[in-house]
């Protein structure tokens, strides 16, 4: 009997020893876990007021993934705006270089080539803003969420976005656009 009693004594000590140490092995992760959420938090709240404004077009280049080569999907002097509104409403349209008007059919579809145009809410998660789009120059961006990391430093906006395929520009092929705006208003 007391052999049994010192057994489950035993067991019970080594039960807490065990909760203790897991317990303060999770208190470094939730602290980090917490630490990071303020970062975030921070980082959302900041760009949230910094982003709203009209944004003049700069610069716009394609990366293509699988050569890492740029393409010139957009001319040496693009032009455009991105309007971001204080209630969440984000207008995006931008256009390649020495864009003509269409004579032609032909001459339209290849406009088409050139263009970047939506609409939609936008929300901003940590150093990215989603734009839940309404209305595109590209019908299957419609009711997609559109996703860029942005870096405003000052007057200016550096943005990219995630690896895809443009229904205008690269054959189908893996790229993402390297884009740069500059505060207008």
């Amino acid at each position: 009997m007391v052999l049994a009693k010192r057994i489950s004594l035993h067991v019970k000590s080594v039960i807490a020893v065990c909760a203790v140490s897991v317990l303060t092995a999770a208190v470094p992760t939730w602290a980090q876990d917490t630490k990071e959420a303020t970062s975030t938090s921070t980082e959302t709240a900041n760009l949230k007021k910094n982003i709203v404004g009209v944004w003049g077009l700069v610069s716009y280049k394609v990366e293509d993934k699988e050569t890492g080569k740029m393409i010139d999907a957009m001319g040496s002097s693009p032009r455009g705006r991105v309007i971001f509104t204080h209630d969440g409403w984000v207008a995006f349209n931008l256009e390649g270089s020495d864009r003509q008007p269409a004579k032609t059919d032909a001459d339209r579809a290849h406009l088409m080539k050139t263009l970047v145009a939506y609409i939609g809410r936008y929300r901003v998660e940590g150093n990215q803003w989603v734009t839940s789009v309404q209305t595109a120059w590209a019908p299957e961006w419609v009711g997609t969420d559109q996703r860029r990391t942005i870096e405003i430093n000052g007057d200016y906006a550096n943005v990219i976005t995630p690896w895809r395929k443009m229904p205008n520009w690269d054959s189908g092929k893996l790229s993402r656009s390297i884009i740069r705006f500059k505060r207008i208003e």
